[in-house]
C-alpha cells in the first residue's frame, strides 16, 4: 500500500477515533471512555511510530527536514497529551477538556502533513517506493501491536523529539 495513502486513512481513522472518544465522555460511560482511549492511544502510537522510525527518515531531505522536525515537535507533544489522559480517569473535570485539545492538536498535525509535507514526499518518491514504504510501516505496526501496549511505548517517550535520522 503506497505510504501517503496509508497515512492520510490513519488520519481519519484517529480522528474518527477521537470523536467517539468525545461523545463517550459526554455520555459519562467511564468503561467506554477506557476502551475508546487505549483503542485511540494504540492507533496512535503505532502511527507515529511508523512516521518516526520508516516514514520521516526515507523522505528526509533538504525540502523536508524542516517541516520533519516540526512534526517530530508535534508527535512529542501528542504523546505527552496521551500520557496525560491515560492517567485520568473519564469521569474527572479534565478528561474531556485534554482529550479535546488531544483531538485538535492530532488534526492540526494530520492537516500539516497532508498539505505541507505529502505533496513534496509524492514529488521525491515514485509509486514504487511509496508502496515499499507503506508495507515497511505495515509491518512495523502489525509488529508493535503483536508486541503489546504500543501506547505504553509513546509513554516511555516523553522526554524529548525523536531524533531524525
Amino acid at each position: 500500500m503506497n505510504a501517503i495513502d496509508l497515512l492520510i486513512a490513519q488520519h481519519r481513522a484517529l480522528e474518527s477515533r477521537f470523536e467517539d472518544l468525545l461523545a463517550a465522555a459526554d455520555t459519562g460511560s467511564a468503561a467506554r471512555c477506557r476502551a475508546l482511549l487505549a483503542e485511540a492511544g494504540d492507533d496512535l502510537a503505532v502511527h507515529i511510530a511508523s512516521e518516526e522510525l520508516i516514514f520521516y527518515p526515507a523522505v528526509k531531505a533538504r525540502r523536508t527536514e524542516d517541516i520533519l522536525m516540526e512534526s517530530l515537535e508535534e508527535h512529542l507533544s501528542l504523546k505527552r497529551l496521551l500520557a496525560d489522559l491515560l492517567a485520568l480517569k473519564p469521569g474527572e473535570d479534565t478528561f474531556k477538556p485534554k482529550a479535546k485539545v488531544l483531538q485538535e492538536q492530532t488534526e492540526h498535525h494530520h492537516e500539516e502533513e497532508e498539505e505541507n509535507l505529502f505533496p513534496k514526499v509524492r514529488d521525491l518518491l515514485d509509486e514504487r517506493e511509496l508502496d515499499r514504504l507503506g508495507e515497511a510501516m505495515l509491518g512495523l505496526q502489525q509488529k508493535l501491536r503483536e508486541d503489546g501496549d504500543p501506547r505504553a511505548v509513546a509513554l516511555a517517550e516523553r522526554g524529548e523529539a525523536t531524533p531524525l535520522y
